[in-house]
């Protein structure tokens, strides 16, 4: 399965985004890195432009090719390893900094 596919059930459920989001929230919470909180909102952005979409309220109808994804979805892949590597980057440095 590719990294497409992997990602196509935002399509179906779009509040599936949140996850993500949340996580983040997470993230930034416990380690305050602002490349987390910047995840976050991206994550919060996507969910919320993928329930326009799903709604129709972006697209008249026609909306079974979405070109869009081959753009998002690498970014929002790309951008949220960043954020897990911050975050362990963080928690490693705390870790060696106290020993």
């Amino acid at each position: 399965m590719n990294l497409l596919q992997a990602m196509a059930v935002f399509i179906e459920y779009p509040a599936m985004a949140l996850v993500p989001a949340a996580l983040f929230a997470a993230g930034f919470a416990w380690k305050r890195g602002a490349f987390c909180a910047l995840c976050c909102v991206l994550w919060l952005l996507y969910c919320v432009y993928e329930f326009l979409m799903k709604y129709r309220v972006l697209c008249s109808g026609e909306c079974n090719i979405r070109v869009d994804l081959l753009i998002l979805y690498p970014a929002l892949f790309l951008v949220s390893l960043a954020g897990v590597i911050e975050v362990v980057v963080r928690k490693k440095k705390v870790r060696d900094g106290a020993a």
